[in-house]
């Protein structure tokens, strides 16, 4: 389940992402991404962020009927926690599923979000990934 701090809920936040940031376009999925800076102040956005980066998906009727679309949602949020220590804390990412999505498998989509992620130059690599050793190993 992805934390409620990691979401997005506003009109505003979703069209200002999808409309000011960057996108790159996978077979199953459309990821849309904007970094905030101190100059987005002036537009009226607020300087305070609680938590890390912020992720809002699109799925519409196009993917399928309610329960595929929730299903596809479902999964969606569940590789967005995933990803949330790979990304800056100042993003909003929006997640646009197209139709294919209804019958990718998990792996799939994750390796798409990351992809196109990687591809946008926003992905980092987590700090439990470059290899620390533990007190236990040493």
């Amino acid at each position: 389940m992805l934390p409620e701090p990691y979401r997005l809920h506003h009109r505003a936040d979703f069209s200002r992402t999808v409309r000011r940031g960057q996108r790159i376009g996978r077979r199953d999925l459309v990821v849309h991404a904007f970094t905030h800076t101190y100059d987005d102040v002036a537009d009226g956005d607020s300087l305070v962020r609680v938590g890390g980066p912020r992720f809002g998906l699109i799925v519409s009727k196009a993917v399928g009927n309610a329960v595929v679309r929730h299903r596809v949602a479902r999964r969606l949020r569940h590789m967005c926690a995933q990803v949330i220590d790979e990304l800056p804390a100042d993003t909003d990412v929006v997640i646009r599923a197209l139709p294919g999505a209804a019958t990718a498998d998990s792996v799939e989509l994750l390796r798409q979000l990351r992809a196109g992620l990687r591809k946008l130059g926003l992905q980092r690599v987590p700090a439990a990934a470059l290899g620390r050793t533990t007190a236990g190993e040493r």
